[in-house]
């Protein structure tokens, strides 16, 4: 039985692909603008279809999306008149009850059409009774195959009026729409279409079809046609939505509703495609809500590409992020952290002066104290990163001067780091943050302050080709320049968070080394080693060593053992033997124990600082 119906479908369909290739009764086809005509050939089979894609402006096949202002167009009248009474009139419903069974039944494409157009005159006046009449599975078929079939702008925009109808607030029949049209082939060729496609989009988004839904690589251009002229307000019967809304909606699904692989793939076809400057141009222009979808998404494309950061970072308007974290809304606030967070990480540190000096200007508002105020309200998980772009923006002004911003911030990353091990996703951010508060970073925005301390303890091997990439400059006067703005800067920061944090931060660090998650631990590693290289009585300071020897000296000691990974065991011997330097440490931390001194003895076969350790323990 199932398949004979499969077969008498097919046949029903080629017989409206045929009439439909025989142009039957295009009676209510509208003249299409001079050199704009789609052209297409209905395919024998369900299939997606390969239309060109018209930008309102540009032209999206050389990936090129503009941003003129669209030249306003007249409505399309998809409703020739509306009934006047509410409730529909006895003698309508035998009509419409014609039109439903044509719909779901005639091999007539012309006959298809008017029925669709009858149907439609019907819904201008909703009856409530219409539901059970329409919502069929057989005229939800015929209604997507002739939607999918007819040439004629009018018929289709009353075939979306229609499902637009059916589906607003009816779980049934979307499931029966999106059942019907699993890979949304329809609604992928009304995208296409150069005249209906916001309306398409509105209706599609009243189906929230997911992104598995979505897996035709025409998606991602075909959205950012419609967030790009999506700005006025589409109606269908008493449908009212902004196409823009739509598209934002489907983007969050191909950017983050795929497995990682297709959502970075998606990611970059959108930058690919000029999608960054779209949502640079959208941000601040709309409402709260609209400002948070931009900023998530283009933190989405940042975490996919990390080269685009440094466009970011220059293209962007700072005064909406700082607008949106002063705001109410908890997840707006979270995202434009979020995004800060990641354009901070540069990999020239001058370029994140010159950012944070720009986000610290910008606008009217005070952005130190709207990062003050959110850090007091936020909960745990967001304090790391919120203290730690506090702080940057705080190394902008005079480090010997008292701060109650630096105090608060100092204070939120202690408190986190202590209450971390109640919470896995606080360590993540913890993590983060400590090695955003390292400073160093590859072009792509990779944190490259370990390989660079492993370096300076000899380690090469263990450098990335990311890292190396870092350190290529073709100015040898501009790469000592960008040296010596990042060692100052860090120092600064080092004597910052010792003055501020003392013996209690150090202390955080110490626990997070041997009770943290992995990840934790090495980002504690890598801030003891570069605070103690910072503060090196090389560099004239001597505050750092005792309070750090007698603080951490024990976890850096077993920090050596065999049990740890190569890396941490450098990261130890560096953070030592900066220590020790100091002559009120060495009596503290010598003798070592034999276990300690057989690793050191393997250690100095790759690092001259196990080398240098041992000999400081002969003397």
């Amino acid at each position: 039985m199932s398949n004979w119906i499969t077969m008498l479908r097919a046949s029903r369909h080629r017989s409206l692909l045929i009439q439909s290739k025989m142009g039957l009764q295009e009676k209510h086809s509208r003249s299409r603008k001079e050199g704009a005509a789609l052209a297409e050939t209905a395919p024998a089979q369900r299939k997606s279809y390969s239309f060109r894609l018209f930008s309102c402006q540009g032209d999206i096949s050389r990936n090129v999306i503009s941003h003129p202002k669209a030249a306003k167009k007249e409505p399309v009248v998809s409703v020739e008149k509306e009934l006047d009474s509410s409730e529909l009139a006895p003698a309508v419903v035998p009509l419409l009850e014609r039109a439903v069974s044509v719909v779901s039944s005639s091999d007539s494409l012309s006959q298809c059409e008017d029925a669709v157009h009858e149907v439609a005159r019907a819904c201008s006046a909703w009856d409530p009774s219409l539901v059970n009449l329409l919502s069929c599975a057989s005229f939800i078929q015929g209604l997507l195959e002739v939607t999918l079939t007819s040439k004629d702008d009018a018929v289709l925009e009353s075939a979306m009026s229609i499902m637009g109808k059916l589906v607003l607030g009816n779980e049934v029949i979307r499931q029966l729409v999106l059942n019907a049209d699993p890979q949304l082939e329809v609604f992928l060729r009304l995208l296409r279409s150069s005249e209906l496609f916001l309306k398409a989009a509105v209706v599609l988004y009243m189906m929230k079809p997911k992104a598995k839904q979505m897996l035709s690589l025409d998606w991602v251009p075909l959205v950012l046609h419609v967030l790009e002229c999506g700005d006025e307000v589409q109606s269908l019967f008493s449908v009212r939505c902004a196409p823009k809304i739509a598209a934002f909606y489907f983007l969050d699904q191909l950017l983050m509703g795929f497995d990682v692989d297709r959502n970075v793939e998606n990611a970059k076809q959108m930058i690919a495609l000029g999608g960054l400057d779209l949502l640079i141009g959208r941000l601040g222009a709309g409402d709260a809500r609209e400002s948070r979808h931009c900023i998530a998404l283009l933190t989405t494309c940042v975490q996919a590409d990390g080269s685009c950061r440094h466009y970011l970072a220059d293209s962007l308007k700072k005064e909406p992020l700082v607008q949106l974290l002063a705001g109410n809304q908890r997840k707006a606030s979270a995202a434009s952290l979020n995004l800060m967070s990641e354009l901070v990480c540069l990999n020239r540190t001058s370029k994140i002066v010159e950012f944070v000096k720009e986000l610290k200007n910008s606008g009217c508002l005070n952005t130190m104290h709207v990062l003050l105020v959110y850090l007091q309200q936020a909960p745990l998980v967001q304090h790391p990163l919120a203290a730690t772009m506090l702080l940057q923006l705080d190394l902008l002004g005079d480090p010997s001067q008292y701060s109650v911003y630096r105090e608060e911030a100092i204070e939120a990353i202690v408190a986190a780091l202590e209450h971390s091990s109640q919470s896995r996703k606080v360590q993540e951010q913890c993590a983060r943050a400590l090695l955003i508060l390292a400073g160093r970073f590859s072009s792509s925005g990779e944190p490259v302050a370990e390989a660079w301390l492993l370096k300076r303890a000899g380690l090469d091997d263990s450098l990335s080709e990311s890292f190396r990439r870092s350190e290529v400059f073709k100015d040898k006067s501009v790469r000592a320049e960008e040296e010596k703005l990042v060692e100052e800067r860090q120092k600064n920061l080092a004597l910052m968070l010792l003055k501020s944090g003392g013996r209690r931060f150090l202390t955080a660090l110490s626990s997070c080394i041997s009770d943290g998650t992995p990840s934790l631990s090495r980002s504690c590693l890598v801030s003891v080693a570069w605070m103690s290289s910072s503060l090196s009585p090389l560099r004239g300071c001597n505050d750092f060593q005792p309070l750090a020897c007698s603080v951490l000296a024990s976890k850096l000691l077993d920090s050596l053992s065999y049990d740890r990974v190569l890396e941490e065991r450098v990261l130890a011997s560096l953070s030592l033997l900066n220590v020790v330097r100091h002559p009120e440490c060495m009596e503290k931390v010598f003798p070592l124990k034999k276990e300690t001194i057989e690793s050191l003895q393997d250690l100095a076969e790759v690092t001259w600082t196990a080398k240098e350790l041992l000999f400081a323990c002969c003397r």
